[in-house]
């Protein structure tokens, strides 16, 4: 039991290890030897878990699919509108990735030229599902234009929510992550929202970051 433990921690050392590289440097200037230093471990270590750089991006990805996954279903359990839930699970993602490196570089991993094994799906299509389930809920709830095109609207927020990130990696902290987030939320709620329902989702989004910013 004491071993299986060991080998649990040194395997997680090693992801967050790895995470935290791949974040920083990116998969493709990474290279096990980093990993290997970086986690302060073997390199028999390392391949005891791993067999190659791929098996442990994989593995953050696993991990931050697991992430999404319950927060999803921390939100649905709220019975909150279709298009709360949505804000929810986005600045939901957007913590995650402020206080956590797995989830973060599973963000960044999701951007590489990396293949997703089977029966993990893409975490794109994964969010492009859930936001166009989330769409349609909202417009069948009168929060959204009646009129409103829900594939393109919904491919568009997973865009500039990547986006957000992808441009901040380069220009600033990732803790300001979440701000734009509520920028995005202010701008797609006044382009979305019937004006008598806009107040509000302009509330929710500005009282989910401050949630973010103060925990």
């Amino acid at each position: 039991m004491a071993r299986q433990l060991r080998a649990e921690q040194t395997r997680a050392t090693i992801i967050t290890a790895a995470a935290d590289l791949f974040d920083r440097r990116g998969y493709e200037s990474t290279s096990l030897s980093d990993i290997v230093a970086h986690a302060k471990v073997t390199k028999g270590a390392l391949y005891f878990h791993f067999a190659a750089k791929e098996d442990l991006a994989h593995a953050i990805l696993e991990l931050q699919a697991r992430a999404a996954q319950q927060l999803v279903a921390d939100v649905e359990s709220r019975g909150c509108s279709s298009l709360e839930a949505l804000m929810r699970t986005t600045f939901g993602i957007a913590r995650l990735a402020v206080a956590d490196p797995v989830p973060r570089a599973g963000l960044r991993l999701a951007t590489a030229d990396i293949a997703v094994r089977p029966p993990l799906r893409h975490p794109f299509t994964e969010w492009l599902d859930f936001a166009t389930r989330k769409f349609t809920g909202a417009v069948r709830e009168a929060d959204l234009h009646g009129d409103v095109d829900v594939g393109v609207v919904a491919h568009s927020l997973v865009c500039f929510f990547i986006g957000t990130r992808v441009a901040g990696r380069s220009l600033e902290p990732v803790g300001r992550l979440p701000r734009r987030v509520a920028e995005m939320w202010h701008l797609v709620i006044r382009g979305l929202v019937p004006v008598h329902r806009r107040p509000r989702y302009v509330t929710l989004a500005t009282q989910l970051e401050r949630e973010i910013r103060t925990a």
